[in-house]
């Protein structure tokens, strides 16, 4: 059996797990997430904790047997505690700011950069250098990320642009070959 799908997911106080029509619904403090589950996939709630099962050992039913499993740990955890992914601003001139709901952005282009959050996610700017992204869903929150990252991904030479909090930028060597002497 897979190690991961084997492992009971613990529901904590104050959250609510049903499962209606081949799909789960999980409510807690920080909102409602809701999920499809695969046909073949069995999940049920027994006593405080959730288990996921599958019918037998194809290398197809042991990949989504652990999928799901962690998908459903994962909306656990997102509807208690959520989830928060930081952003950091690299290069001079580069500053993020929040006018109201919107996120603005000064990347080095000759215009500002507007960028609109969907409704499930928090944005906020701490400081002009630093982005934080907050929600209840996982997968919306590493999604709104990477959009906010690919507007000004970093550059290997200098290291500026958009990159997430303790992130390691490999740097390359610039050009040489004019000090070498050679022609």
């Amino acid at each position: 059996m897979s190690r991961i799908g084997r492992k009971p997911v613990p529901i904590p106080k104050g959250v609510k797990v049903e499962i209606k029509n081949g799909a789960v619904k999980v409510s807690g403090t920080k909102g409602t997430l809701n999920t499809a589950i695969h046909p073949d996939i069995t999940v049920e709630v027994k006593g405080e904790e959730v288990l996921v099962t599958r019918p037998s050992d194809v290398k197809e039913h042991r990949a989504l047997h652990g999928l799901f499993r962690a998908l459903i740990a994962n909306m656990i955890k997102g509807v208690t505690a959520g989830y928060t992914k930081k952003l950091e601003l690299v290069g001079v001139g580069y500053r993020a700011e929040m006018k109201g709901k919107v996120l603005q952005l000064a990347l080095g282009y000759s215009h500002p950069i507007v960028f609109r959050a969907p409704d499930d996610i928090k944005l906020e700017a701490p400081t002009q250098t630093s982005i934080m992204i907050s929600g209840s869903d996982k997968q919306l929150v590493g999604l709104v990320a990477a959009k906010i990252r690919s507007l000004r991904p970093p550059e290997p030479y200098k290291g500026k642009g958009i990159k997430y909090e303790g992130e390691y930028i490999r740097r390359k060597a610039g050009k040489t070959a004019a000090s070498s002497g050679t022609k």
